[in-house]
């Protein structure tokens, strides 16, 4: 038996926010949707990989609250680095940006850290070895 990793699943504050979030941050599309009121799922994913992993995002959940020394996070690879800076760039306008951009030993590469609508950190990385836009 070989399990499969198909999907991640979170518990956000408002449900419209994420997906508003996820889909101007990260590029996603929503792909399923089910529910009513504060039990609302939509599930999101890369466009073309809905086959292959989702973001399962289940309404009605509380706030998160996380420091600066958690490096707790989930992670997109963009293709350039100069992305990452226009991604800082406009999470720092929003008073959103958890992690300023800096580069680490491989195989981390360059990133910032974002803080989406309730709380969740995500990481905006170039130069892994991971997904599409490897080095």
């Amino acid at each position: 038996m070989k399990p499969s990793f198909t999907h991640c699943a979170l518990h956000v504050r408002d449900l419209d926010e994420s997906i508003a979030f996820y889909r101007a941050y990260c590029g996603l599309e929503i792909v399923k949707q089910h529910g009513e009121g504060q039990s609302r799922v939509a599930w999101l994913a890369s466009p073309g990989e809905a086959e292959n992993f989702v973001l399962v995002l289940l309404g009605g959940g509380p706030a998160r609250g996380q420091d600066k020394e958690d490096m707790t996070h989930y992670g997109f690879g963009v293709p350039r680095r100069e992305d990452v800076d226009t991604i800082a760039g406009r999470a720092r306008k929003e008073g959103i940006l958890h992690r300023e951009p800096r580069d680490y030993a491989p195989p981390t590469g360059y990133l910032c850290g974002v803080r989406d609508p309730s709380g969740y950190i995500v990481e905006f990385s170039h130069g892994q070895p991971l997904g599409p836009h490897q080095d």
